[in-house]
């Protein structure tokens, strides 16, 4: 006698509905799991290909003092803008620019203490007056064009006397884009009238924003993050730009968590490597991503020193007493 087979549906029994809950539930969790994986797989890749490309190479490298994991312990990441304008994507049809990375200034200036649960950034005054080694007394914002990274993390260094253990270089043509594939970010602004490089007329950039939270796309974010000059305020200076740009930085880590952004997790994926120069590699990148969603979303804190004059330029002059109190903040977050 042939055994009944314990799985066949039994006769009159009703069948399970195709969309059952339970099924779709898995279907989602499937999807969910393939999307993330994908997508770090293609930043692997992505990562992988950019590996090696800071610039200086070997000498930079040297320049920089070992660390542990960076989840299990706070690092110190000097991040640098340039002012050279890419070939190709945002800002690069600006009247007069430079295309030289190696005759660059950086333009905008920060250290992200990051690990071990800490999140804390430090942005210093490009105009901040400093020694730099073969060309004396400059803003510190020449040390890239007297000396490269190297002569850059060494200046930073001995204005702070904080260790750096990485580097990041932003890159303005693919960083908009970025921006633009999480979906853009929400910012809160006060009045903001900018015109750069003659604005949008003549191939530069404007950006009109009422006092209050903006949601921005990647060229308007950028604009946002260079605007050192408010026509609707006079007193927004450098200080107030260095802070916006921290700001924008926090933003674009809320808007990971968005419906859009994971959506087009591939995409951001595939373009967060290619937004910056660095020495870290893929699974260093990956830490450091995570580090950041696990230490929080970091004060903007600015080295803000006394303004004055040098060799018929402003300048603003550093104060060891506030340069120890600033450091000692980002150190310790007392």
């Amino acid at each position: 006698m042939a055994r009944r087979n314990p799985f066949r549906r039994r006769a009159g029994l009703p069948r399970r509905p195709r969309f059952h809950p339970i099924r779709i539930i898995r279907y989602v969790v499937s999807f969910v799991v393939f999307w993330v994986v994908l997508s770090a797989v293609l930043f692997f890749i992505s990562a992988s290909d950019g590996a090696g490309s800071l610039p200086g190479g070997a000498a930079t490298q040297a320049a920089l003092s070992s660390s542990g994991p960076m989840l299990l312990s706070p690092d110190n990441i000097l991040i640098l803008g340039l002012d050279n304008r890419p070939t190709t994507g945002y800002s690069s049809k600006e009247h007069g620019s430079n295309y030289t990375e190696a005759d660059a200034n950086t333009d905008s200036i920060m250290i992200w203490r990051l690990g071990g649960g800490v999140s804390r950034r430090l942005s210093i005054a490009r105009d901040t007056l400093v020694e730099v080694p073969g060309c004396g007394m400059q803003k510190i914002n020449a040390a890239w064009s007297c000396g490269g990274p190297k002569e850059t993390i060494q200046v930073v260094e001995k204005l702070t006397g904080i260790k750096i253990n990485h580097l990041i270089v932003v890159d303005l043509g693919n960083f908009s884009k970025f921006i633009d594939d999480i979906g853009g970010v929400t910012v809160k602004t006060p009045r903001i009238c900018s015109t750069i490089s003659g604005g949008a007329a003549n191939g530069g950039f404007t950006l009109n924003l009422s006092p209050g939270y903006h949601h921005l796309d990647g060229t308007n974010a950028l604009t946002l993050a260079r605007t050192r000059e408010n026509s609707c305020d006079s007193a927004y200076d450098d200080f107030n730009r260095q802070k916006m740009q921290q700001e924008i930085l926090n933003a674009i880590k809320s808007q990971l968590f968005s419906v859009h952004a994971f959506l087009h997790l591939p995409w951001a994926a595939w373009d967060a490597p290619r937004t910056i120069q660095t020495d870290m590699g893929p699974l260093q990148l990956m830490e450091m991503f995570a580090s950041s969603e696990i230490g929080g979303s970091a004060p903007a804190r600015v080295l803000k020193e006394t303004g004055s004059y040098y060799n018929g330029e402003d300048v603003e002059l550093p104060n060891s007493a506030n340069v120890q109190s600033e450091v000692q903040k980002l150190m310790s977050g007392s």
